[in-house]
């Protein structure tokens, strides 16, 4: 999207979502479809707009069954908007939800809608199992067989071993490492300390403890399955209990990273209404922000960098665009997939030899002031549910900006397969 002048603003409306809950607990007999569709019946009651055609609704979920192959117009039907409305589902791995916003946002800068919705969900209570390729070979086979003995005959090669699951994994292809080992990497690489995760860890629980016991999500997020608050976050959190935990990712003594000061395994959905002022003041609805920079860059995880450091070089991009510092931000969200993973990219952009060799800058970008940072609670304390975080963070930016009734906000993901997506929103 480029802010030049000519193409529309992109407004946000506000968001909603369901409590992030941890996997396999209040959620486990829950589906993607259900928790999404809950998160856009609260958008459509929020904003009164029962019935309403919407120029599209953008949704996504990187861990989803074959059913779900049509999962945001399923959603569309059942949300109370319009069955005109139209859906698409996308993925871009941890960055989904942004990217659906990024769709829409897009759309509506170039004029071709006014209005749309950006979301996402996953559950991995409801992860699918897949069977070995052999059986499923043999599935195929017998379906397509003409007659009762071309059915039948392929089941006479079927082996005990045909029968074992694969389930489903978080290792990356080309590397064969998990997103934790390979940000344990990182964290040698940069050199970030047991201890400073920790922190990192203990601010997010607490911040966000604090965030709810304001009241700032009582707006934001809705009950569902009877619970009322994401029930990761912990208000009794300390530095002393975390530093209690063992490493999970590597069991070497310079290992660092445990399930305290990595994400949980989540699930949730959460959505994001955008439109034109236009629309909005056709509609009556206050626009509470702005949305006026993206940027998606990827790096060679393989040979050359880190696989979760891609945001350091989509945020330098996109602020050299916008001609922005990285400084002249009131509100910083950067997405906590791991505390190592983000201070590593805080401290690449402190890092005059990372900014000059690798980000093609005459200095290092800085330091910020990290009591502006995730200051409503990050990742590790409310969870994340892949495709719904990007959503999560759009939604309480936007809010926090209303609040303050001007500003800039940064918001930098972290996903798999070596990339980055982030945006600047304003008012």
């Amino acid at each position: 999207m480029l802010n030049d002048g000519h193409a529309k603003k992109v407004g946000v409306i506000g968001g909603s979502r369901i409590p992030f809950c941890r996997a396999n607990t209040a959620y486990k007999n829950s589906t993607n479809q259900k928790m999404m569709t809950t998160s856009l019946k609260a958008i459509v009651k929020k904003y009164n707009l029962q019935d309403k055609v919407l120029g599209d609704v953008a949704l996504g979920a990187v861990i989803k069954h074959s059913s779900d192959w049509n999962l945001a117009r399923e959603c569309v039907i059942d949300s109370g908007l319009s069955i005109k409305t139209p859906g698409v589902d996308m993925q871009r791995a941890c960055g989904t939800g942004l990217e659906t916003i990024m769709n829409i946002a897009n759309k509506i800068s170039l004029g071709q809608i006014d209005s749309g919705i950006g979301g996402g969900v996953d559950s991995i209570s409801d992860a699918p199992i897949v069977y070995n390729d052999s059986l499923r070979k043999i599935l195929l086979n017998s379906f397509y067989g003409r007659s009762i003995t071309e059915k039948f005959k392929p089941w006479l090669n079927l082996r005990p071993s045909f029968l074992k699951p694969k389930l489903p994994g978080v290792e990356e292809p080309r590397t064969g490492l998990s997103m934790g080992e390979s940000t344990e990497i990182i964290a040698k690489e940069y050199g970030i300390s047991r201890k400073s995760q920790d922190l990192l860890a203990f601010e997010s629980h607490i911040n966000a403890s604090k965030a709810y016991d304001s009241g700032f999500y009582d707006e934001l997020v809705i009950p569902y399955e009877g619970v009322n608050k994401d029930n990761i976050i912990r208000s009794d959190s300390s530095i002393e209990k975390l530093a209690s935990l063992k490493t999970v990712f590597d069991k070497g003594p310079d290992a660092s990273m445990t399930p305290g000061n990595s994400t949980s395994l989540t699930d949730g959905s959460a959505a994001v209404l955008l439109a034109s002022d236009f629309w909005a003041e056709m509609n009556d609805l206050e626009i509470e922000s702005y949305i006026s920079n993206f940027e998606i860059s990827a790096v060679d995880y393989i040979d050359e960098e880190g696989l979760l450091m891609a945001p350091a070089f989509a945020v330098s991009e996109m602020l050299k665009k916008a001609n922005i510092e990285l400084q002249d931000f009131d509100f910083y969200e950067i997405h906590e997939a791991f505390a190592a993973q983000t201070l590593a990219t805080i401290s690449a952009w402190e890092s005059e030899e990372f900014c000059q060799t690798k980000l093609g800058r005459n200095k290092a970008m800085g330091s910020f002031d990290r009591n502006k940072l995730n200051i409503k609670g990050g990742s590790l304390a409310i969870g994340h549910p892949f495709a719904a975080t990007g959503a999560r963070i759009v939604a309480t930016m936007s809010k926090l900006l209303r609040e303050k009734g001007k500003g800039r906000g940064l918001i930098s993901i972290c996903t798999a397969g070596g990339m980055g997506v982030t945006a600047i929103m304003e008012r």
